[in-house]
């Protein structure tokens, strides 16, 4: 077996160059990458701040402030809203609670995976970085 393969051509896959969708990286449905704070179909965060997710998060990585929506500002479609909302990666374990304890499904686990950094500080993702981008009406509606 060792000479079988050791007289075989390597293989080698041109990661960063190659992102079309057969070539480089392949993930199943259920990877489990970096976590998203996904948007209503209106636009609107569908985080209403309930906490449920740090709650069952094992890694306690989850750190969340909430703050209340206003008519004039309105950020989410509850009467809270998550003013804050990090997610410490050099403590996640990418284990889902976070993900199944969410009654309005605004967390999920995307298909993102690139982590790596020489700065343990750049580990922490805030908001901004979690939350899905907003639809070009919505975003031209407010």
């Amino acid at each position: 077996m060792t000479l079988r393969e050791m007289f075989s051509p390597t293989i080698v896959e041109d990661y960063p160059n190659k992102k079309l969708p057969n070539e480089g990286a392949v993930f199943q449905e259920r990877f489990r990458g970096l976590h998203e704070l996904q948007r209503d179909e209106n636009g609107l965060e569908k985080c209403v701040a309930c906490f449920l997710c740090a709650a069952a998060c094992p890694a306690n990585c989850i750190y969340i402030e909430a703050a209340e929506n206003t008519d004039a500002n309105r950020i989410s479609a509850g009467e809270r809203y998550a003013s804050v909302y990090n997610i410490d990666y050099s403590r996640c374990i990418f284990c889902g609670y976070c993900v199944e304890a969410c009654p309005t499904d605004a967390i999920t686990h995307g298909h993102g995976f690139e982590l790596a950094t020489y700065d343990i500080n750049s580990l922490v993702y805030r908001k901004e970085q979690l939350l899905e981008k907003a639809p070009v009406a919505a975003a031209a509606s407010r």
